[in-house]
């Protein structure tokens, strides 16, 4: 059965490639041109769902379903605006041909290489962290997809096969087969829902996990998952309507976040080390740790600390294997029962001092969960050192510190520290906490109203062009430049994910909102590498991300970094001013991109334009031209 699935998704990969050789791959190439981008994307889709015939009749079926897919025709802003902005459309202007890079480079990741990694202090996991190179180290050349490359399998298939070209690492396949986190079988990596605590399958722990904790009624929804492995606890907990972002570093278990996201679940390049993480405070409903092989009590307690820094009041923390029931465990594990002894000790009496009630020990599972206010917690203040709640949100290559952070006050002992948030999907449209107390200066309760109607209305003006939006096609999609959140909001679908970035110069620190809407995200500067893979996100949105970083770095290095994260046949749609939008359209002309420029849905005396773009496949290679004609 997996051959089968392979040669299907094989053949619809050539047939949008095409045959150099062959006319009729050419042939219908030509009718994408002159369709429009919105049948692009349209028949896309349907192409690699197997509906098309052979020779002239996939090219008569391609002109009917161009004929009924003709919104851009009435769109043409190179025909209106053309003049205005020569950048666009003249063709005096030499476009700039970006090669591919070498074969060695089809895994790389910028600010996470290895061979760099291995020039910093191993201390603390340090050399684990972000590094990037310097601007005169980094690449300008496209990132090659492996040879083989297929599209992922629409969710929820993906979370059990991924195609084995996209991510061919075996060492994990052997390393852990007795804890049975992915088997290799022919064609494909097969996740069966193993994994190191979960011998009886990811459900079976979630299940038990949710005996104590309330999962599947919406009050907890966002959650963390630290040394995620190859994410499959992330990958079930969509089942209960929890989404978790998950992270683990690049080391000797090789590929494992690769994984996670090939599976179609959020995952990122991280660790806990030196500098804290890129998530606001009070965050997440749920934090988790699977033998993820943190140092718990290192450094007086740190790490436990910044996780009661990104966890909400009333949040839960569960800590499942060493040193939880040693007692039972320590043969097994071939570690000393003293030392064990004296962990579970120390970790039992942190968790104390940050205010954590136990709430459940069974076998190797241990949860806390977190106060609803300082209230409970009066032996604490009195016991530890306090962070500066007004600096509590500065944490973009800040280093951890050894406090704690305060609760917001409350009134009485029954207040949640905060505010109590709505069951998810309730609070996704509700007033977030954060804007109804006024605490994010410059947003009101009516300009987040107004905010979530306008993207509502984005939202459905870019359906009308890319119909694939409502389908399985995208599965990952990254939001360049958030803001509150509510384009993630306007998309919110089971068949997809988005990765919300605030930019760490952006206007506004909107993260925390975000969160409280019950969707993820994190802080990030563009003119980094992101703490990703290649060919990691389906669908990518651009909004004014240029003209934010317009005096900050170049467009170029920005545009090959979204080449990189962007799988082949993967979209973009930027959301910018005209003018910017035309130096896009220029550089992206010589990546093996394909453009279309169309008016605001307003109308084409709105100066912001939209661009869509979709990335053409190729793999390591292929030598032909970068320029699309």
């Amino acid at each position: 059965m997996s051959s089968e699935i392979w040669m299907n998704n094989s053949r619809s990969i050539m047939a949008i490639k095409g045959n150099p050789g062959d006319n009729r791959s050419r042939g219908p190439a030509s009718i994408f041109i002159v369709a429009g981008l919105c049948c692009f994307f349209y028949l896309i889709g349907v192409w690699q769902r197997g509906s098309f015939t052979k020779g002239d009749s996939k090219a008569l079926l391609i002109t009917k379903r161009a004929e009924d897919c003709s919104i851009l025709s009435n769109l043409e802003y190179e025909t209106h605006h053309g003049d205005q902005h020569g950048l666009v459309d003249d063709p005096k202007l030499k476009i700039k041909q970006f090669e591919p890079c070498g074969e060695k480079y089809v895994d790389y990741t910028p600010c996470h290489d290895q061979m760099r990694a291995m020039t910093f202090p191993i201390e603390n996991m340090n050399y684990r962290e972000r590094h990037c190179p310097p601007e005169e180290e980094k690449l300008h050349c496209l990132i090659p997809a492996p040879k083989g490359y297929i599209t992922p399998f629409p969710w929820p298939k993906s979370r059990d096969y991924v195609p084995y070209a996209n991510a061919p690492h075996k060492s994990l396949t052997v390393e852990k087969a007795v804890q049975n986190w992915v088997q290799h079988e022919g064609d494909l990596l097969r996740f069966t829902g193993g994994g190191t605590q979960f011998p009886h399958g990811a459900d079976a722990y979630i299940d038990q996990l949710a005996s104590v904790i309330p999962m599947g009624n919406g009050t907890v929804r966002t959650a963390l998952d630290t040394g995620c492995g190859v994410a499959s606890w992330g990958a079930y907990l969509f089942k209960k309507n929890v989404i978790a972002m998950s992270f683990a570093p690049r080391d000797s278990h090789e590929a494992q976040v690769q994984f996670a996201l090939e599976r179609g679940v959020p995952a990122v390049i991280g660790v806990l080390g030196t500098i804290k993480l890129p998530f606001p405070s009070r965050a997440f409903d749920m934090a988790h740790c699977s033998s993820c092989l943190i140092p718990w009590t290192a450094n007086r307690g740190l790490y436990m600390m910044e996780v009661d820094r990104v966890l909400r009041p009333g949040g839960y923390w569960i800590l499942s294997g060493p040193p939880i029931s040693w007692q039972t465990n320590y043969k097994a594990w071939q570690l000393p029962k003293e030392e064990l002894e004296e962990e579970q000790r120390m970790i039992e009496e942190i968790a104390k001092l940050l205010c954590w009630e136990k709430k459940y020990e069974k076998g190797e599972i241990a949860i806390w969960r977190k106060r609803v206010n300082s209230k409970y917690c009066s032996e604490r203040d009195s016991r530890v050192t306090l962070c500066d709640l007004s600096n509590s949100e500065n944490v973009w290559y800040k280093k951890m510190e050894a406090c704690v952070t305060p609760y917001p006050e409350t009134i009485n002992s029954e207040q949640v520290s905060g505010g109590e948030l709505k069951p998810f999907p309730e609070r996704l449209n509700a007033i977030p906490p954060r804007i109804a107390s006024g605490s994010l200066t410059g947003v009101s309760v009516e300009s987040f109203q107004e905010d979530n109607k306008s993207w509502k209305k984005h939202v459905k003006a870019y359906k009308r062009v890319n119909k694939l939006l409502d389908t399985r096609r995208y599965r990952s999609i990254l939001d360049m430049n958030a803001g509150l959140g509510s384009f993630a909001a306007a998309l919110e679908s089971s068949k997809l994910w988005v990765m919300n970035v605030v930019p760490t110069i952006a206007e506004r620190d909107t993260l925390a909102v975000i969160y409280d809407r019950g969707l993820i995200g994190i802080y990030h500067d563009w003119c980094e590498a992101f703490s990703t893979y290649p060919r990691t996100y389906d669908f990518i949105h651009a909004n004014g991300i240029f003209s934010l970083y317009k005096d900050k770095c170049k467009s170029e290095g920005i545009l090959l970094e979204m080449d990189r994260i962007l799988r082949p046949e993967g979209t973009v749609i930027f959301r910018d001013d005209a003018d910017i939008l035309g130096q896009v359209k220029r550089i992206v002309s010589g990546m093996r991109w394909k453009t279309k420029m169309v008016d605001h849905e307003d109308g084409p005396l709105i100066s912001k334009k939209v661009l869509f773009a979709v990335k053409r496949y190729w793999v390591v290679g292929d030598n032909n031209s970068t320029i699309l004609r």
